[in-house]
This record gives C-alpha cells, structure tokens and sequence, in this order.
C-alpha cells in the first residue's frame, strides 16, 4: 500500500490517508482481508501523528471498508457490493455536476450533452 501526504494541499491528512486507502479498496489495489500497517507503523511511515491515522482507520472502519482483528491489526473488509456502488454513484453525480457546470461556460445544450455521451458510449462499446 503507498500513500502520498501533501503538505500544501488544501486536505487535510486525515482526509489524505483515508481517501487514498478508500480508493485502492475501491480500485481493487487492494483485496479483501488484505492486512493493513499498524496504525503505529503507517504514522511513522508517513511522518505524522498517530491520531490522525488512527482517525482515518477508524472512518474506513465505521464505513464497512476496514475490520479490526484484536492483537492482530487492521484488514481490508470484504466488498460489499451495495456500498460500492454506492460510492461509484456519488463519483459518477460529482462528474456530471463538472460536466454541468463546463457545459453551461460552453453553452451547450442537454441535447448537446446526451449527443457527446451517447458518442462517448458508442467509441467503449
């Protein structure tokens, strides 16, 4: 697992680890039951405070990506298919509200939009 923490960006560290483990489980970089650093070792990896790690786990935890093994760490949780497409949903509605707001700098039209969309569609099939 790598995990790059940027100091200048606007996110904050915790956001930074928690989003990038989110997305490797998502992306399949990372497999079910897949072993996690210790909470201890990933902070001392990255440089930082342990409770910010320990506050990124616990988020991706309490939302079904992570479980906890007593004595023995943290692990990837087995995919929950609802909960992932859950997450794709929300990507997909934060593109199009981009797509929606490049459009209409462009003035185009839905019409327009669904026109490029099927076209997109057609060249993946």
């Amino acid at each position: 697992m790598q995990l790059l923490i940027d100091n200048k960006s606007g996110t904050s560290i915790y956001e930074q680890i928690y989003t990038q483990i989110k997305d490797q489980i998502i992306g399949g970089a990372l497999g079910e039951d897949d072993p996690l650093p210790s909470i201890r070792n990933l902070a001392k990896d990255l440089r930082i405070s342990v409770i910010t790690t320990k506050r990124a786990y616990e988020e991706l935890e309490r939302e079904g990506f992570l479980y906890t093994v007593p004595g023995k760490g943290c692990f990837v949780a087995p995919k929950n298919v609802e909960l992932l497409r859950e997450e794709n949903l929300k990507k997909i509605e934060w593109h199009f509200s981009q797509i929606q707001s490049l459009a209409a700098s462009c003035n185009l039209s839905k019409a327009d939009l669904m026109e490029m969309l099927e076209c997109a569609w057609e060249d993946t099939l």
